[in-house]
């Protein structure tokens, strides 16, 4: 029997986390041969080149496609999804997929599906009917009219796919393979100190020991004028709460350049001493360091989503999560250092209840790979209106 080959586009550090769980679940599987592109600023170091895990994991990339345009600007991004339609359909046409596996709502990921749906190649999709706001809550929708198959996290967004048209027999409740990778990392012993010494990073010294809370915020892209007094706003609070910080670095959109001066400032001025700055960490240790921390703040999904199922207070803050399905672990803040401080006074310091299973219990990879094998794979699209 000749295995379904299965093509799976990773663009950046997320969206790896968001299926590694299902690239094992395809490799284990008798009837599917993984192809692993990886591109975009997945392969960059400034955004911790996640390349590198993803080698370190086992898997070996099938081609790699280097396309992002420096910048951080709406230009950029525009210029670097058209670079990605370029590539990645040469890299296509090459391996010849019986489908595309595009993940979530990133902007590079509108390369993987226009490249994909021009070929004839039929799209999957895994993530879609969520609502996030900002360029993301566009891009998401954008792709799911674009995909013939839809792998989605709960019964809430396979209900928004059937109101946007979607076939309901395309479309499968999967789950989040990042939440098996959660079940996963805590299921056993591990000390978090010395995961969080094993990583290189910058900035004040700082004692652990005693607890910590985790910061994680990027730019958004609607409002990425705004990113360095967004950002310095969230730096000021933080300073104040006087509590050990793990900050993690920004992603690559539209306004990270401000970010990332905005940080840069604050730490070189010798502000920030309760701050260690990251890069990256590997999936499975960055969810343990959540695990062990008093709460995570900024603007990132895994605060909604893995942190509601490791029971971690959030606290998110701004408008790039607007509307996203969300559990009782999150409350929301504007860019304001004084409410920011206020949350971390109060929210971040509770203690949740048991776990929340939103977006998956743990066998998404699995169910992913059994409906790759499955799933009637076709291009020529009929929606339901």
């Amino acid at each position: 029997m000749n295995k379904r080959k299965i093509c799976v586009v990773v663009t950046a550090r997320p969206s790896y986390s968001r299926i590694r769980s299902a690239l094992s679940a395809i490799v284990a599987h008798p009837g599917l041969e993984l192809q692993l592109v990886v591109t975009s600023s997945a392969l960059l170091d400034r955004y911790g080149k996640a390349i590198d895990v993803i080698r370190k994991d086992g898997f070996v990339p099938t081609a790699t496609v280097f396309n992002v345009l420096e910048g951080e600007d709406p230009r950029s991004m525009a210029k670097t999804t058209g670079l990605g339609i370029i590539e990645l359909s040469s890299v296509l046409d090459s391996l010849s997929p019986d489908v595309v596996v595009s993940i979530a709502d990133r902007y590079e990921t509108m390369a993987t599906a226009i490249a994909a749906s021009y070929m004839n190649i039929p799209l999957c999709h895994v993530q879609g009917g969520e609502v996030t706001g900002s360029i993301d809550e566009k891009v998401r929708h954008a792709i799911t009219k674009l995909s013939d198959l839809h792998l989605v996290s709960n019964e809430h967004a396979r209900e928004r796919l059937i109101k946007m048209g979607e076939r309901s027999e395309s479309i499968h409740v999967t789950g989040c393979p990042s939440i098996d990778i959660a079940a996963d990392a805590v299921a056993g012993d591990f000390d978090t100190l010395s995961i969080i010494e094993r990583y290189p990073s910058l900035g004040g010294t700082v004692d652990f020991a005693m607890g910590y809370q985790v910061v994680l915020q990027h730019p958004v892209t609607t409002e990425y004028q705004k990113a360095r007094k967004q950002i310095t706003q969230t730096l000021e609070a933080v300073e104040a709460s006087n509590i050990p910080t793990l900050w993690f670095w920004p992603n690559v959109d539209a306004g990270a350049d401000g970010t990332s001066k905005g940080i840069r400032s604050f730490r070189e001025h010798g502000r920030g001493k309760n701050i260690r700055y990251f890069k990256n960490m590997e999936p499975a240790d960055f969810l343990r360091v959540l695990k062990g921390s008093q709460c995570i703040i900024g603007n990132s999904s895994v605060a909604i989503r893995e942190c509601s199922f490791l029971g971690v207070p959030a606290i998110n803050i701004g408008s790039r999560q607007q509307g996203r399905d969300r559990g009782s672990n999150v409350i929301d803040v504007e860019h304001d250092s004084a409410k920011i401080l206020e949350a971390i006074r109060s929210h971040g310091k509770m203690r949740m209840g048991s776990c929340d299973t939103l977006y998956g219990n743990g066998r998404s990879g699995v169910k992913i790979a059994e409906c790759l094998s499955e799933a009637k794979l076709s291009f020529a699209k009929r929606l339901t209106y």
